[in-house]
């Protein structure tokens, strides 16, 4: 049975749902206007577009629409959020708190801020890739501005408690930030009860276009203000000027809805075939080592109730599983089953040849870290070709390690 190419890297991005794209189409011919034009029909029909997209993000966080900014990207958000909270408040305060963890676009900024003069503290993980709220808690001084948090590591998976980390923050007048991009639309996501007061997302990895994201930032209890980081027009409530991608952020809106009603039916088909992945590889292959928290069945999570509920639970993305293959190089098995698409980590580090830092700061040596392989499970994925998966892998760490042997 001919089952390749299998697609099983959905974190780094996913197919943009025909659903989604069937929102997009009218507006980048038919309804073609400027949503900035308050003067005639087709600016008015863009505004009201992007004002439904902007209340269909916000409801999928518990937010307001108000309080979503339509950015490029998550990356863009990440920068407006941090460089946006150091420009504003960088001359009272000038420390910034956030994890050895986070995706590279949010380290990649706090360590530029650090050399603008902003200090800088890195707080370590546990060896799955946990924060302790009690660290952070430890790490504020007078000087915090803001401490930034993922919610769920793009490479293992680890959900962090971010409700235990926001009453530590709100207690000390601090604002807390997080990249939510892996974990919107896969787990119950609410920044009201989290505490949360900005958060980063993209469509992309919710089944929208590349090249659109959003940015929350809290208005009330406490107001966030941001130094915006692009001058013009003075666009979406001046925090980001730019003519807006009015299709894009059609599609993020479509995408953003349809997360949130088939949110049950998707939750449940990501645990089922994780488990049928983890069960089918790590069972007969006896090196097979897991990275990051526990895989739990179904069983129990269906214990706790609806999706949303077990959500709550979970201490990793239900789609996600990150393993390590004994001593076979990651790169090896890769070329050796190349009909099937994972990675050794995030797509935007795949260029470089070092061993994921997200591994090794839970505790991987180099090798190990080279041995190890990220899988995305996307909600089109099938049983069969989760079989053929773990079937063909499989056969090709028989080869290789019979190869290394000899």
């Amino acid at each position: 049975m001919d089952m390749t190419p299998i697609y099983l890297d959905h974190h780094a991005t996913t197919p943009v749902d025909p659903r989604v794209l069937e929102a997009m189409l009218p507006y980048f011919s038919i309804n073609f206007g400027n949503a900035a034009s308050r003067q005639h029909v087709f600016g008015w029909e863009a505004e009201e577009a992007v004002n439904i997209a902007r209340k269909q993000v916000a409801d999928c966080i518990g937010a307001e629409a108000s309080e979503i900014i339509f950015t490029s990207g998550a990356t863009e958000s990440n920068n407006l959020a941090l460089k946006g909270l150091a420009e504003m408040y960088g001359q009272k305060k000038r420390h910034l708190i956030t994890t050895a963890i986070e995706h590279k676009c949010v380290l990649d900024v706090c360590h530029h801020l650090e050399k603008k003069g902003f200090n800088l503290t890195v707080i370590p993980v546990d060896h799955e890739g946990r924060v302790d709220p009690a660290d952070i808690k430890i790490a504020i001084t007078d000087q915090t501005i803001a401490v930034s948090v993922i919610m769920a590591n793009n490479e293992i998976g680890t959900i962090q408690n971010l409700k235990a980390i926001s009453q530590i923050t709100r207690e000390r007048g601090i604002f807390l930030h997080s990249d939510i991009v892996q974990a919107f639309g896969k787990i119950a996501v609410n920044v009201n009860e989290l505490g949360i007061d900005l958060a980063s997302i993209s469509a992309h990895k919710i089944y929208g276009p590349k090249g659109v994201g959003a940015l929350y930032v809290r208005r009330k209890n406490p107001r966030v203000k941001l130094a915006a980081q692009m001058d013009g027009g003075g666009h979406e409530n001046g925090m980001r000027s730019g003519t807006l991608n009015v299709p894009g952020i059609v599609g993020l809106g479509k995408a953003a809805e349809l997360a949130r009603f088939e949110f049950e039916e998707n939750f449940w088909r990501y645990i089922r075939l994780r488990q049928q992945l983890f069960e089918g590889l790590c069972a007969p292959i006896s090196q097979c080592l897991l990275n990051g928290p526990a895989v739990l069945p179904e069983s129990i999570l269906r214990s706790y109730g609806t999706a949303q509920e077990a959500s709550k639970k979970i201490l990793r993305l239900p789609n996600n599983l990150n393993v390590c293959f004994g001593n076979v190089p990651a790169d090896n098995l890769m070329m050796a089953a190349k009909e099937i698409a994972v990675s050794t980590g995030s797509a935007c580090m795949s260029a470089t040849r070092e061993p994921s830092y997200v591994l090794k700061a839970i505790g991987l040596s180099d090798e190990k870290s080279r041995s190890s392989i990220r899988f995305g499970v996307g909600r089109t994925n099938t049983d069969d070709e989760i079989t053929y998966a773990v079937s063909r892998l499989s056969q090709a760490i028989s080869v290789l390690n019979s190869v290394t042997h000899n």
